[in-house]
């Protein structure tokens, strides 16, 4: 297939990852600068006003963490809290069903993994691109590497 990307590949978000990283910057210069501003605040409440700004920043770059790597050995699923490399062999189904928050991989042990690095919040149409573009890959790479079933 012609039309499969050329690997290794990154999905993720990137609307809403630029947007996440943009608003944690901005909050914590602002809750800083108001920290450092307030005239009658002592040291360790300015600290305070660091810290907030630090930890929300934090929370929202953790935000902007998920992303999908595709290799010719398998692909790395990265999302908020955690990472998992998976063989194409395991992928059974990519799935972006009408409503789904993000993309879903069926697996070979029979869970399903999400995949917040493909996700339509606000670019549906990308994440339609993506889901196709890993299904394909997923289909192309998954044969060649899949055990066949006895029967």
């Amino acid at each position: 297939m012609s039309d499969l990307p050329a690997l290794p590949v990154t999905f993720r978000p990137g609307r809403t990852r630029a947007v996440l990283l943009t608003a944690g910057v901005a909050i914590f210069v602002v809750i800083t600068v108001v920290g450092l501003l307030l005239k009658h605040l002592g040291p360790g409440e300015r600290l305070s006003f660091v810290f907030t700004g630090a930890l929300l920043g934090g929370v929202l770059f953790l935000l902007a963490r998920p992303r999908v790597v595709a290799d010719e050995s398998g692909v790395t699923v990265v999302n908020i809290a955690g990472r998992r490399r998976l063989d194409w062999a395991e992928i059974l189904r990519v799935n972006l069903r009408s409503g789904d928050p993000w993309v879903f991989l069926d697996l070979s042990d029979g869970t399903s993994l999400p995949v917040l690095g493909i996700q339509p919040g606000i670019s549906r149409q990308h994440a339609i691109e993506d889901a196709r573009a890993l299904r394909a890959l997923a289909e192309a790479h998954g044969a060649t590497h899949r055990e066949p079933r006895e029967g």
